[in-house]
């Protein structure tokens, strides 16, 4: 039964050779990896006039030159990740960058930085996308949390069934969606040549401002940084293209950049001039889209197209979350199971890690995008800062062909960054704080498990390990109940080993139980020794294990190995197993750690 509900679910299971079809054309890439810039076009220009309406109204003008800074930004970021996609075609992104020329710890924070960001990838997108349906539903509202949490299981099972599934099913509503923000910024730029936009809405450029500061501008300007979210995804995501993988993700590069440049400007105008002021449940895009259409069929196309891209935005944390685990696990920083592939040929662990750490954070910050995003943002301007540091230490080190360029390039992008990331501490400490906890909890976690799996390498190789101790002989423990066909089933078995001897173990609660099941036992296998233990706190588990401890210690001395052999019936049906104490199952997770005790289980299928 569960079986046929996964194969429903996520579909049925492909053969390894199929993987070259899970390959992404630049359509499809730029559909699945860029939707999480794009959908920053939603929220980015609203956080820029969140923080500049402290000041007053009169001080939206601010958000055209801050805007400007962010398109600088921008273009430093496109052609610093272009130069990291050639440079290291095998993925990895800020992570393999920061590794190689930075060293381990600077690539682990990262790393690690990506790791967080992607789970907060999912969780603001998800989360505004949420706001935008309750925009258009405002009687959605108190369901915030349970709608964004239906999203990402259905996101999750959607990636379970793979790449080039899930990106042919979010191809349509992310270029429904530019769509959509094309025909806004056309109309409302044609409503503005043509005078139907009074000018009386917003302050003149130029305005001087009573109140504002350098402090606001650039706490404005790293909120309008958000926007910027997503641009490293692509470099992290070469393997998932087609062949010539670098060449493919470069061009997907540079026209993801070009929409994200043309869409944030327009929307940065079109709130400035419609004189747009930011609102608890209606978003700045909601407001311009009614201002310039109405409450029409186009309100409803553009509002309904925002929330699928906010929505699926969170597919490029999807893409490029299980790529980064398999990075850090090959390198053993986190544990392997995120390197193997599922049914579908998809790093499955990953994916479905992403999609619970995101659900646990959408509930615990109630699904308030506003109070995530500052944490987003800045776990992304950490890894832009390091990759692109890493990229200078390259060039220094290596000077290749036109390295005095791509140096100056790469030197641009990390002093912006670098800037940014100081201005986010800066001005919104408060909300940030937690990065300076929590990222190097996770660099000490990553450095416990690589000791670990280095410490588990050097005790299984044959050439460092200790000489194995010869086994002379075999003693078994047989944990009995009562005497039953489960319980010949496993003496049977144990007399077919020809152990040294065979030991019944039986726990009793009362006297009188014990001195029947003695007697009865003489009649049934008078050539098994019983040993009966009395359990006065009525725990099967520790007069048992005490007695194994006590036969490992005799037969150790003798080069004798102990084997528990634990008598189980297996029901014909699953359910059935509910209706029984399954006290074998406790008794092997307690012997398991015993160091030189086997255990082993005999199982007995009931027929009815």
């Amino acid at each position: 039964m569960l079986s046929s509900i996964k194969r429903f679910l996520i579909g049925r299971p492909l053969k390894s050779d199929a993987l070259g079809e899970q390959k992404l054309n630049k359509k499809k890439a730029l559909a699945i990896l860029s939707s999480d810039a794009l959908s920053s076009v939603a929220y980015g220009p609203e956080q820029i006039l969140i923080v500049l309406i402290t000041v007053s109204a009169a001080a939206f003008w601010y958000s055209i030159p801050i805007a400007v800074g962010v398109l600088i930004l921008l273009t430093a970021l496109i052609l610093s990740y272009r130069q990291i996609i050639f440079a290291y075609p095998h993925g990895g992104g800020a992570y393999v960058v920061s590794k190689t020329n930075l060293g381990t710890n600077p690539g682990l924070i990262a790393g690690g930085s990506l790791l967080v960001d992607y789970i907060l990838t999912v969780a603001v997108s998800v989360s505004a996308g949420t706001d935008a349906i309750t925009s258009a539903f405002p009687e959605l509202h108190d369901h915030n949390v349970s709608i964004a949490v239906v999203f990402v299981v259905l996101l999750t099972l959607l990636n379970l069934r793979g790449v080039t599934e899930s990106a042919s099913v979010l191809a349509y509503p992310v270029y429904l969606f530019v769509l959509a923000l094309f025909i806004l910024i056309g109309v409302g730029l044609y409503n503005i040549v043509t005078g139907e936009v009074p000018p009386e809405l917003h302050t003149p450029v130029g305005t001087p401002i009573a109140g504002i500061s350098l402090f606001i501008l650039l706490r404005a300007f790293a909120s309008g940084s958000s926007a910027l979210t997503g641009v490293e995804a692509i470099s992290n995501a070469i393997p998932n293209f087609k062949d010539p993988a670098p060449n493919n993700a470069a061009k997907t590069l540079a026209a993801m950049g070009t929409l994200l440049a043309l869409l944030f400007s327009g929307i940065v105008y079109l709130a400035y001039y419609y004189g747009i002021t930011p609102l608890a449940e209606v978003t700045v895009v909601s407001q311009i889209a009614e201002e310039t259409f109405g409450r029409n069929f186009m309100y409803f196309f553009i509002q309904g197209t925002t929330a699928l891209i906010l929505i699926l935005a969170a597919n490029t944390g999807y893409s490029a979350f299980p790529l980064l685990a398999v990075n850090l696990a090959n390198d053993k920083f986190i544990p392997r199971m995120f390197t193997f592939r599922g049914d579908r040929l998809g790093y499955s662990n990953g994916i479905i890690a992403l999609g619970l750490a995101s659900i646990l954070l959408i509930i615990a910050f109630k699904g308030h995008t506003e109070q995530l995003i500052p944490l987003y943002a800045v776990g992304v301007f950490i890894p832009f800062t390091l990759s692109q540091t890493g990229m200078i230490v390259k060039w220094i080190r290596e000077k290749p062909k036109g390295w005095v360029t791509k140096l100056i390039i790469n030197s641009t992008g990390a002093l912006i960054s670098f800037i940014v990331t100081i201005v986010f501490f800066l001005t919104k400490f408060a909300q940030v704080w937690s990065v300076l906890v929590f990222l190097p909890i996770i660099i000490y976690i990553f450095h416990r498990i690589r000791k670990h799996y280095e410490a588990v390498g050097d005790q299984l190789r044959i050439t460092t390990c200790e000489p194995s101790t010869p086994i002379e002989g075999n003693v078994i423990v047989v944990p009995v109940s009562g005497i039953t066909h489960v319980v010949e089933n496993s003496l049977n078995y144990a007399k077919s080993l020809n152990p040294e001897r065979i030991i019944a173990v039986y726990v009793a609660f009362e006297r009188g139980d014990e001195r029947k099941f003695e007697e009865k036992w003489k009649q049934w296998q008078p050539d098994v020794r019983l040993v009966t233990l009395h359990s006065h706190y009525r725990s099967i588990i520790q007069p048992l294990t005490k007695f194994v401890d006590t036969v490992e210690h005799k037969a150790n001395e003798s080069n004798y190995r102990v084997t528990v052999l634990i008598p189980q019936f297996i029901p014909k049906k699953g359910w059935h197993n509910f209706l029984h104490n399954q006290s074998s199952l406790l008794i092997r997770a307690f012997l398991l750690y015993r160091r030189n005790v086997v255990v082993t289980t005999v199982p007995y299928h009931l027929k009815k």
